[in-house]
């Protein structure tokens, strides 16, 4: 067991003025408390270096940890206690994993106290949702006006090999070297490499500004903790509205290889894509990987061809082990963006003119009735197939590593998923190469399936 640590840590920026109403929410161990949430959150950003994507096992290890504000005449102090040494360094919490800390609790705070009880944000309004995304991410600091459209989402896997993961360095040194930013998921693997890789290439450039953006949620930050290169943390309350900000604040995407966490995300941006009201919208979209992936990418590609059809495969290019040519793309597509930006009055650090409809924005919440309830059939528009077919994959990620999720899972068993054979067929396929590659779980862990196809 590695070594636990009792500190004292100062507020940065506009959190040292908490009213006494947000320390009770925050401290409430009640059900409409944040304790929780905030507590949990908080031990997967003091988390960071220790390599697991099992919250259960973090939270059973770390079963002593504990963090409380302390009121002062000046503002607030948290006090962590008996926190992983591997956020200290001397006894001093390292910087970074501070501001992580305190973007922890900003986020929980904005979205528990002010956002949620707000009547302006109609949550179930699809504008009105739009907008408390916009709202939370501008709050964190995160919207940066008057800079032209520069930043890269980069999605991948947690579990991918050295290979695998040396090559999104190279990626990301390509794009730094162009002067591009960086958006992932902010955990370990291709979300970790490519900002990696833009780090060293925009010290290089001598590019102070460096942006290397993290976006996560709570049901995925206990398994994917912040990595320590993310200078910019922001956490939405849930899945959806992670994704809506990924494709609303980012100027195009890069796909590594990854596992149902990555065919969720492809899912999600090609249903936004495919819906007709986005038939002109230039976004950028790439799927890129090592030679040794050029199979991985050949499944993935066929099984969105026998799903989605030959609409969605034309909204994304396919790179293999060329580095160079997918930042030179990227970079010529940053080019499209910037010009229907400004012919378009659109802002360029929020996409407020991608229309995402109503199913890609409500939460969706796996439970066993749910997955089997899923519409996987032919028989319904492209997007909203793609949604149906993104909620699946929702839901083995929340079997796989959400907490509440593997909860359900060692309760009733896996979660059951049916549909017409001529989906399900690829869907398993696909499934099937995941478990085989070892992209469910992180390198030495054994996967005991979240799911059983019908």
């Amino acid at each position: 067991m590695s070594e636990k640590i009792t500190a004292r840590i100062a507020p940065e920026g506009s959190l040292d003025l908490i009213s006494q109403h947000e320390v009770k929410l925050l401290m409430d161990k009640g059900q409409k408390g944040l304790y929780k949430l905030f507590r949990q959150c908080a031990l997967a950003v003091l988390n960071c270096g220790n390599e697991s994507d099992d919250p259960e096992a973090m939270l059973s290890e770390n079963a002593n940890f504990d963090i409380e504000l302390i009121g002062q005449a000046r503002g607030i102090k948290l006090e962590v206690i008996n926190a992983p040494g591997s956020a200290f360094v001397d006894g001093q919490m390292i910087k970074g994993i501070q501001s992580h800390l305190y973007a922890v609790l900003r986020d929980i705070l904005y979205t528990g106290n002010v956002m949620s009880h707000n009547a302006i944000f109609d949550q179930e309004n699809s504008d009105g949702i739009s907008n408390f995304i916009f709202h939370l991410l501008r709050n964190a600091g995160v919207l940066v006006p008057r800079r032209y459209p520069n930043l890269v989402v980069c999605w991948g896997g947690h579990s991918i090999s050295r290979e695998e993961y040396d090559y999104t360095k190279v990626v990301g040194h390509s794009l730094g070297l162009r002067g591009m930013d960086i958006c992932t998921g902010c955990g370990p693997g291709a979300m970790k490499g490519p900002m990696k890789g833009a780090a060293i290439a925009h010290a290089k450039q001598r590019i102070r500004s460096g942006r290397y953006v993290g976006v996560s949620e709570p049901g995925i930050i206990a398994a994917e903790s912040p990595n320590p290169i993310v200078n910019e943390l922001v956490i939405l309350p849930d899945i959806e509205k992670r994704l809506e900000a990924f494709v609303r604040m980012g100027h195009g995407i890069i796909v590594f290889p990854g596992g149902v966490g990555t065919a969720e995300e492809i899912l999600y941006i090609l249903g936004v894509l495919t819906n007709p009201a986005n038939d002109s919208l230039p976004f950028p979209l790439i799927f890129t990987g090592s030679k040794a992936n050029e199979e991985y990418f050949g499944q993935i590609d066929e099984f969105i061809g026998l799903t989605l059809g030959k609409a969605a495969q034309k909204r994304y290019q396919i790179i293999i082990d060329d580095p160079e040519l997918v930042a030179l793309n990227m970079k010529k597509g940053l080019q499209d963006v910037t010009y229907y930006r400004k012919t378009t009055s659109d802002a360029y650090y929020f996409n407020w003119n991608l229309d995402i409809a109503p199913e890609f924005q409500r939460p969706f919440i796996p439970t066993h009735e749910t997955m089997r309830g899923l519409k996987l059939h032919h028989d319904q528009p492209i997007h909203e197939l793609a949604s149906n077919l993104r909620c699946a994959f929702s839901g083995i990620v929340a079997g796989n590593v959400k907490e509440e999720g593997v909860r359900q899972i060692a309760r009733h068993g896996p979660f059951e998923i049916s549909g017409n054979p001529d989906l399900i067929k690829p869907f398993n396929a696909l499934l099937t190469s995941f478990v085989k590659q070892g992209r469910m779980k992180l390198p030495g862990t054994e996967y005991v399936p979240s799911y059983r196809v019908i």
